[in-house]
């Protein structure tokens, strides 16, 4: 059996057998290329993830001295500038502060008003790659369909989003573990250059308030919710990352699976009514969000293991969503399956605020290919981008059959 191993090939294009083994073996396992503990079922990852004894962050209770951590290097101050300061990683009362004004954008109304934006954008992609006879399913409509969607939510003139994308990809390479210097640098370079365009793009907004998400936080601040600039730019460049990263991935990983899996392929193509519970099942069968650290800020204790103060616990959501003691027959596809309590949204308040909106986006890609595109199939098997934490497809080649 294969170890895990976050940067070999084979183990990230099916790492489900070495997740299997890690459950066998026990439920906490110290892994010491990256000095954290390994934590594979769904009952620890669940509660975990909901134990205020555990943060995102540790620097509102201690220094990098105090909990035994060494500073980030001072070039790579910029890509923490931004990410320290969006929700994802701030713990209260910081945390329930900015969520509180964001989760007014996300209400189920608000998300409930984009459904015919969203599934117009939807035919329209899908509608062109029909009309061209296939392409590549990623970038002809699972990547411009999320971007777009929350890119109009805050308010980002349509000339200006070319950039959004690889911006965001070079951010995203740094929750990788152990990142090269190289990807250090494009992350650091993307946060310059995204934080400096959102910055001139707020500064607009208070001249000229719009109805966008970003004028709407700029309001809330001048009623007294207090938001500073760093926060509000950490803030939109987290829900354009999260908004469509998870998206994107989730539509190519979920069609690759289909094609592997053409009776469920066939059963969906026969009954539309199964989009719901299929989306929740391909988020389960192949999770785009692999991993999620947390830092241990007071020790805990797991089946009889010490986790002290300081540790950092690796959750595996792939190995839950795959845990026998909660799926049945977890390794198999099953578009019906009826109770799925897959963790691929996160959960406790780190729970992803945008899950209604994915949900949303994934149902409209679906329908859109199930009704205008029924004989599309892969057209080449597709490559695995090379990273572990985020798990995607460099490509997804389809052709209208």
């Amino acid at each position: 059996m294969a170890a895990f191993d976050p940067w070999d090939p084979a183990f990230l294009t099916d790492p489900y057998p070495v997740y299997a083994e890690l459950r066998a073996r026990g439920r906490v396992h110290w892994f010491e290329p990256t000095n954290q503990w390994l934590v594979p079922h769904h009952a620890d990852v669940s509660a975990l993830l909901r134990d205020r004894r555990l943060g995102r962050t540790y620097q509102h209770r201690f220094s990098h001295e105090e909990f035994g951590r060494t500073p980030p290097p001072p070039e790579h101050e910029p890509f923490h500038t931004l990410n320290d300061h969006g929700m994802l990683d701030l713990e209260p009362p910081d945390h329930t502060r900015i969520r509180r004004l964001v989760s007014k954008a996300f209400t189920p109304r608000t998300v409930e008003r984009l459904k015919p934006y969203v599934r117009g954008l939807a035919d329209e992609l899908v509608s062109a790659l029909v009309a061209q006879g296939g392409g590549d399913l990623l970038k002809d409509v699972a990547e411009p369909l999320p971007v777009a969607v929350i890119a109009e939510m805050l308010g980002i003139p349509e000339s200006d989003r070319a950039p959004l994308r690889p911006w965001s990809a070079d951010i995203c390479g740094m929750y990788e573990l152990k990142p090269s210097e190289d990807t250090a640098a494009k992350a650091v370079r993307a946060s310059v250059e995204f934080s400096d365009y959102l910055r001139e793009l707020i500064a607009a907004r208070r001249k000229e308030p719009g109805e966008d998400l970003i004028s709407g936080l700029i309001a809330a601040h001048d009623e007294g919710d207090r938001l500073t600039e760093q926060e509000m730019i950490s803030t939109c460049v987290l829900l354009l990352n999260a908004g469509h990263e998870a998206t994107v991935n989730a539509t190519v990983n979920g069609w690759y699976a289909l094609f592997r899996n053409p009776s469920q392929l066939e059963a969906l193509r026969a009954d539309h009514t199964l989009v719901p519970s299929a989306i929740e099942e391909l988020m389960r069968y192949d999770t785009p969000l692999q991993l999620f650290e947390r830092w241990v800020l007071d020790e805990i204790e797991i089946d009889g293991t010490t986790i002290p103060r300081g540790a950092e616990i690796a959750m595996l959501f792939g190995s839950a969503n795959h845990d026998p003691e909660v799926f049945t027959d977890p390794a198999r596809l099953d578009l019906t399956r009826a109770d799925n309590p897959h963790i691929s949204f996160s959960a406790g308040i780190h729970y992803c605020i945008g899950a209604p909106l994915a949900r949303i986006e994934l149902a409209a890609s679906m329908g859109a290919l199930l009704e205008r595109a029924p004989t599309l199939r892969l057209a080449a098997e597709p490559v695995r981008k090379p990273n572990f934490v985020i798990r995607g497809l460099e490509a997804l080649a389809v052709e209208i059959g």
